[in-house]
């Protein structure tokens, strides 16, 4: 054998070397190495009969009624006065997916929980109306402080436009993906990947491994360790509920609830309102 073969041998054997340390890593970790997948296809969005009616059924009397009780709550302005509307675009919004957590091949980064409307009250105040899908209908299942849902939603197309606008609810983050990037839209998405943002692969690698071991069906969640994936103590929330709208919608569903992710408290079906988790800084 040449000096040069020999050479040639020597590093094909330490690469093969560290791809099985690189293998050994991951199972002491109890994950298992994902591979380079193919961008996944973008999550499927809501039809546009679905977001029409989804938009009235937050704008009905019903609802408005029951947001001039939610900013009347800490005596601010008046029930009577505080004469709310819903203002803007009903939008979609995104949670991030356990199959793409899982490495799932072709997963998209997403899911779609439920749709989010703006309302205002007449002293500027606002508030995030969540409607779901629930036997056939697009009802009302929770109303949130403040106004995440569709700013995040329009800053999202304004920083890479066409993207998917989803949430990383264990950490309360905002990101928008396009392709093979993934850019953060708040300070939470900031501390997990950069101001730049990362590659869908590195992403998908981050979450694999905070939680790849919590999915549904996995030890932890048997257990009941927070809930599960995607959960969070309901003690990290300050809540007050106010009465359904009549004929209301009931709790919120599984999926919705999940979404929350500690931002609001599941609520029975006699109350639909919320406030939102003090956000951490």
């Amino acid at each position: 054998m040449t000096r040069q073969a020999a050479r040639q041998q020597h590093s094909r054997r330490n690469a093969a070397r560290a791809v099985a340390a690189g293998a050994v890593t991951a199972a002491a970790l109890g994950l298992a190495p994902l591979a380079h997948a193919a961008t996944p296809a973008p999550p499927a969005a809501p039809t546009a009969a679905g977001v029409s009616a989804a938009h009235e059924a937050a704008a009905s009397p019903a609802t408005l009624g029951t947001l001039s009780r939610f900013f009347a709550r800490d005596g601010a302005v008046a029930a009577a006065k505080a004469q709310p509307r819903i203002e803007g675009a009903t939008v979609p919004v995104y949670t991030l997916s356990p199959e793409f957590v899982a490495g799932k091949n072709g997963a998209p980064v997403a899911t779609l929980e439920f749709l989010a409307s703006k309302a205002v009250s007449a002293d500027g105040r606002k508030a995030s109306v969540w409607t779901a899908r629930s036997g056939g209908d697009w009802k009302v299942v929770n109303i949130a402080t403040g106004d995440d849902e569709t700013r995040y939603a329009a800053e999202g197309q304004r920083k890479l436009s066409g993207g998917t606008v989803f949430r990383e609810p264990q950490i309360d983050a905002w990101y928008v993906q396009r392709g093979e990037r993934v850019l953060p839209l708040d300070d939470d998405a900031v501390r997990a990947v950069g101001a730049q943002g990362t590659t869908l692969d590195g992403y998908r690698a981050r979450v694999h491994k905070a939680y790849g071991d919590k999915l549904p069906g996995s030890a932890y969640a048997k257990k009941g360790e927070a809930g599960g994936y995607g959960q969070e103590p309901a003690a990290a929330a300050e809540q007050q509920a106010a009465p359904a709208p009549q004929g209301g919608s009931g709790p919120l569903t599984t999926a919705s609830a999940a979404a929350a992710g500690g931002t609001a408290l599941l609520l029975g079906a006699g109350a639909v309102v919320a406030r939102r988790r003090l956000r951490r800084r």
